[in-house]
């Protein structure tokens, strides 16, 4: 029998809860708690999308996005690195030290826990638009081993120490399938996929997200949630968990085995 310790979990926060952390000391203190159940800990990713806007208005610097990207010009970078890196991820920590985690707040690219570069993946130049290209994961390995909560902001840094911004989601999915997760949990404001009745769908094999758009079944908002999580799945190779964020208390039932929302299978699984 493997005595391999498992994966963490993975949880996405985005929204009111990074943004206001000090609203949600609910959600906090089941992060804490989860992370105590979960045999792999937990690793908490996050974003900043409307107070990095905020921010960047207030300098009179203008916010661009082209085709639904955020371009980063290289005189924002520095900013952006504020906003993440600074402001709201000492926020976050603050706020899990309070409800009695041990987190520890670092980059992406902090110690090569995911490697970045500038992205190339689009027809135009994004600027300081990084993506995840690898990554050993060993110093999360190393934080986790030893009890801490890693809390990590999506400012990756390329081989040559130039600061990049990553979508915080693809961030997310590359921290996933550096450390093997045992799921990545995309915290949002629905507690899952539903059915026709409106139940929840507990688990969706590989390729049902798809299905279950073309049937109809899911539709509105929650097109981009399953096509999101799906993708982050595959690319990860870890199940990708949709729920919701005003449920805290299941984030500790998904610590200790049980049913959480939505759980979407990667190929292979």
């Amino acid at each position: 029998m493997s005595t391999m310790r498992p994966g963490p979990l993975v949880i996405k926060l985005s929204g009111s809860a990074v943004e206001a952390p000090a609203t949600r000391g609910d959600l906090w203190a089941a992060i804490a708690r989860a992370h105590e159940s979960h045999a792999g800990g937990v690793v908490v990713v996050h974003g900043g999308g409307n107070a990095l806007d905020a921010h960047l208005t207030r300098l009179g610097m203008a916010t661009v996005r082209r085709d639904g990207i955020r371009l980063t010009p290289p005189d924002q970078m520095a900013e952006v690195a504020a906003v993440l890196a600074g402001k709201l991820n000492k926020a976050l920590v603050g706020a899990m030290l309070a409800a009695g985690a041990m987190a520890v707040g670092v980059s992406i690219g902090d110690g090569g826990a995911v490697r970045c570069a500038k992205t190339t993946r689009y027809g135009f130049d994004a600027g300081q638009v990084g993506e995840v290209v690898g990554g050993d994961g060993r110093l999360l390995r190393v934080l986790l081993e030893a009890g801490y909560l890693p809390v990590l902001n999506s400012v990756g840094i390329d081989d040559a120490g130039a600061l990049l911004n990553v979508n915080a989601d693809d961030a997310a999915v590359g921290v996933a399938g550096v450390l093997g997760a045992t799921a990545l949990v995309l915290l949002t404001d629905v507690k899952g996929v539903l059915d026709g009745t409106g139940a929840v769908i507990e688990e969706i094999g590989p390729g049902g997200a798809d299905e279950l758009v073309r049937s109809g079944v899911v539709t509105g908002g929650m097109i981009p949630k399953v096509h999101a999580a799906a993708a982050g799945a595959s690319r990860s190779g870890s199940p990708a968990i949709i729920a919701s964020y005003n449920d805290p208390a299941g984030l500790v039932r998904l610590a200790r085995g049980e049913a959480f929302g939505t759980r979407i299978l990667p190929a292979g699984v």
